[in-house]
């Protein structure tokens, strides 16, 4: 980005619970952005390719027992679903299981994907990179005002992605594979609750769910388990877009000189160039990053130490090994531009 570029983004005050046609920050509270209600389950888009630059696109998925989607690829989207709530069935080309809460499934460009909800409001977060996956949806005559599907069974078919192919369902016994690492090349996988790659942070384990190499280089997945914490240094990043999304417990973001606080289901969107921080307020708190492309990826492997926890023991690393990694790193697309910011909402919470 240009320095022109950069002082305007800087300055620019999030947009709050709507998208914003554009590539600006922007923060939406659980259940806001645009809604269509297709197949019996109702989509909550919350970044469209207008929003984001082209880079993603991203809904949430809302649903009855029963509710699915056929078994279909796309050719230029790589695809990420992850499990907010409930229990959820998946047909990959070589597998099927049955996911719960945490668990989650990587789609390539190319590989067919099926899904059958099995628990009522099942809900799923939608990721898809680059942007485009949602066009036919966000065109359609679809769209609704409620934040819930409708209570009557609906038998229609849910509307598929533009360029979607179809093909039958395989025959696959259900499997109960625990699976928890990462595959080293670019294919298909399913990752269970508490998988993935994690780096220790004190009071935190930051855990890879997606790298670039198993996405493409389009972007990363890494989840935050951490205990109440202060906010860290102010910064922005040049070449990257950052996206927060809380799973449980509260986050505290700092955004162009605004304070929000994300709370289940909440989600914010920092493009290239907007100054952020974020505080952890409230045990076993748990939030999703996105980030895209994967530049900023090694940040995690240099400023944390590997361990095989799953949650987070409390003053896990001495907090000098983040401030060493990034000295050690200049070139990870991070620019400190001031210290940690104060609380001001609720500064006693």
């Amino acid at each position: 980005m240009t320095s022109t570029d950069l002082e305007t983004m800087h300055g620019l005050t999030p947009v709050i619970d709507a998208l914003p046609g554009e590539c600006v920050p922007y923060y939406l509270a659980s259940g806001e952005g645009l809604r269509f209600e297709t197949g019996g389950q109702l989509w909550t888009v919350i970044a469209r390719g207008v929003d984001t630059g082209g880079l993603f696109d991203a809904a949430y998925i809302l649903g009855p027992r029963g509710a699915s989607s056929p078994y279909h690829s796309l050719p230029d989207h790589q695809r990420s679903y992850f499990v907010v709530d409930g229990s959820v069935q998946v047909w990959l080309s070589h597998e099927t299981q049955i996911l719960v809460a945490g668990d989650s499934v990587h789609v390539p460009p190319g590989e067919p994907v099926a899904y059958r909800m099995l628990s009522h409001r099942t809900r799923l977060l939608f990721y898809s990179a680059s942007a485009g996956a949602l066009d036919a949806l966000v065109e359609s005559d679809y769209g609704v005002e409620n934040h819930v599907y409708s209570a009557h069974e609906q038998v229609d078919q849910p509307l598929l992605s533009t360029g979607a192919q179809q093909y039958e369902l395989p025959q696959l016994e259900v499997t109960d594979s625990w699976d928890i690492a990462l595959p080293s090349a670019h294919d298909a996988y399913f990752l269970r609750e508490g998988g993935g790659e994690h780096r220790g942070w004190p009071d935190a384990v930051n855990s890879y769910l997606a790298r670039g190499q198993n996405t493409g280089s389009r972007y990363f997945a890494v989840e935050t388990l951490a205990a109440p914490q202060p906010y860290i240094i102010q910064h922005f990043h040049r070449q990257h877009t950052e996206n927060f999304l809380c799973l449980s417990g509260r986050v505290w973001l700092w955004v162009n000189g605004k304070e929000l606080l994300l709370t289940p289901g909440d989600f914010l969107h920092a493009p290239a160039g907007t100054i952020h921080s974020f505080a952890i307020g409230a045990h076993n708190t748990k939030m999703l990053g996105l980030l895209t492309s994967d530049i900023f990826e090694p940040f995690f492997d240099v400023t944390g130490v590997p361990t095989n926890d799953r949650v987070y023991t409390e003053g896990l690393i001495d907090p000098s090994v983040i401030f060493g990694g990034i000295e050690a790193n200049p070139d990870l697309d991070l620019v400190v531009v001031g210290g940690p910011p104060e609380r001001h909402r609720a500064p006693g919470i």
